[in-house]
């Protein structure tokens, strides 16, 4: 089930970012995660399993550069693989697609899984060497929503 996100699932979601550090990132984006959570949020969801909360992930809107980006994807190592993350990308370009200010789609991710996003049909624009931390190279890619 995916469903939005609300403050008391903050906890839990800082769990699953503990979980996936340091092999997706790095000890130093915690805060950068809390304060998106507390300042940043447009529209973040959760995955839900069982009462379990097993994957996350959010939209920011620039409306002015027509695109919407792709923010803090996050999946419990348990479930990595099996079709979570690529369930949660699909609800979120399918809710984007309802927005009609908006014709591109950018994620901002790491050198370590930029190959899902390709899979979902995003392009790589740039990189950045040690832009998160130092080891998790900015890896900036688009989609262009086809209406």
């Amino acid at each position: 089930m995916i469903r939005a996100y609300t403050s008391n699932n903050k906890e839990e979601l800082l769990i699953l970012l503990r979980l996936n550090t340091p092999q997706y990132f790095d000890v130093s984006e915690e805060a950068d995660f809390i304060e998106y959570l507390d300042h940043r949020l447009e529209d973040y969801f959760v995955v839900e399993e069982d009462g379990q909360i097993i994957g996350s992930g959010g939209i920011n809107y620039f409306p002015e550069s027509k695109l919407a980006r792709i923010s803090w994807d996050v999946v419990h190592p348990d479930f990595q693989g099996k079709g979570v993350g690529k369930r949660l990308m699909l609800h979120r370009i399918e809710h984007i697609r309802k927005n009609p200010a908006i014709d591109f789609i950018v994620v901002r991710t790491t050198q370590r899984v930029y190959p899902f996003y390709e899979k979902m049909g995003f392009k790589l624009e740039k990189t950045e060497k040690d832009f998160w931390a130092k080891g998790f190279d900015l890896y900036q890619m688009r989609k262009i929503l086809k209406r």
